[in-house]
């Protein structure tokens, strides 16, 4: 599945510009294609198109992906739990959704091991001084941040949003320049893409552990969901630290306040590091339908991106005030005809352009 998003990123780019740029599209959204599996114990495959990367893993888009694919019976539904194995481009994730009356309650997904490269890694940023970050994988690379520490508070209050963009993307661009992760099983995969605001742990009454998070994803939103990577990436973070225990519950919370319910499996390791097998557990909605067109007598034949990070900073923060907290951020998922005699191909079928917000409709 990683070469799919490879050859996707590099000779298909067009599809994803097309529908994730203005007009049709905005910096908040993600889109998951669906693809015919190549690992042979895979249901269905996956891609996630972001405003500015290709992922090879995204959490909160693996719980609207299995939801759209439950809900709408492109995958059958068996109450009250279903198991489908999904292959994304970081490899394969099995996932669990309780159902019930043709819903899926909750999803919970396997994530890849989840590990740590460095703790406390000092960077000097620029218009700020130095910065204490740890450096983690937990799908994507993840620079992870400790608020407090530059001055910044995790609170969807109007106002707020703009200087955790701006913080964040100075941080993660100046470790960006020194240090370069290399993941020790596909080395394609290197260098951070995305920084994570984390808070204080604290304990539950339970016996839990509960955080907050925000992720800061170029060029220019906040992630209204807890974030499915970053949040594994934190999970490892914190068993390095010996903060979180393997089978110990962790409740991870965005910036609007929605929630992954997540543990720790077990140990593993990749290459020479130490990792973890998380589980995070989240829910999704379907929440409308659109269809996208491109009319051949429109002036936007090229899809354009305004890059002025204000504007995306001034996005990030009306949206926030918009969306229902109860609601994970906004996922598209748009799904292709297969081609079996060209598999290479499968990428670039012919796509339907049916699409839904955090999910999507059978293809006809």
């Amino acid at each position: 599945m990683y070469e799919k998003l490879v050859y996707f990123r590099d000779e298909a780019d067009h599809v994803r510009q097309l529908l994730m740029q203005e007009p049709r599209g905005r910096p908040a959204q993600c889109m998951n294609m669906i693809l015919a599996p190549c690992d042979p114990r895979a249901d269905v495959g996956f891609l996630t198109l972001e405003s500015d990367e290709y992922p090879p893993m995204s959490g909160a888009n693996t719980v609207a992906t299995a939801t759209v694919l439950l809900e709408t019976a492109m995958v059958e539904m068996k109450e009250p739990t279903t198991v489908i194995k999904l292959e994304a481009p970081a490899g394969l994730v099995t996932v669990t959704a309780d159902c019930e009356n043709g819903k899926c309650k909750a999803v919970a997904f396997d994530n890849v091991p989840a590990f740590v490269y460095e703790l406390d890694y000092k960077v000097e940023v620029p218009g700020i001084g130095t910065v204490s970050v740890d450096i983690a994988w937990g799908g994507m690379h993840y620079v992870l941040v400790d608020a407090a520490s530059v001055s910044l508070t995790i609170t969807h209050e109007y106002g707020y949003g703009p200087e955790l963009i701006k913080v964040g993307e100075k941080i993660k661009l100046a470790v960006q320049k020194a240090y370069k992760p290399v993941h020790p099983d596909n080395p394609d995969i290197q260098g951070v893409t995305i920084l994570e605001f984390t808070e204080l742990l604290k304990d539950g009454p339970d016996g839990s552990k509960i955080a907050r998070n925000t992720v800061v994803v170029s060029p220019g939103r906040l992630d209204r969901s807890p974030c499915g990577t970053g949040t594994s990436a934190r999970m490892a973070v914190l068993y390095a630290r010996g903060w979180l225990k393997v089978g110990q519950i962790f409740r991870h919370k965005s910036i609007i306040d929605t929630e992954f319910v997540c543990e720790i499996l077990s140990e593993t390791n990749v290459g020479s590091f130490k990792a973890i097998l998380p589980r995070v557990k989240g829910r999704a909605w379907l929440t409308g339908f659109r269809q996208a067109m491109l009319d051949p007598l429109t002036r936007f034949l090229v899809v354009f991106a305004l890059e002025t990070t204000g504007m995306f900073q001034r996005q990030a923060q009306i949206r926030m005030h918009q969306i229902c907290t109860a609601q994970i951020a906004e996922r598209i998922n748009v799904f292709s005809v297969y081609s079996k005699s060209r598999p290479e191909h499968n990428a670039l079928a012919r796509i339907k352009a049916s699409m839904l917000f955090m999910g999507n409709s059978k293809p006809v």
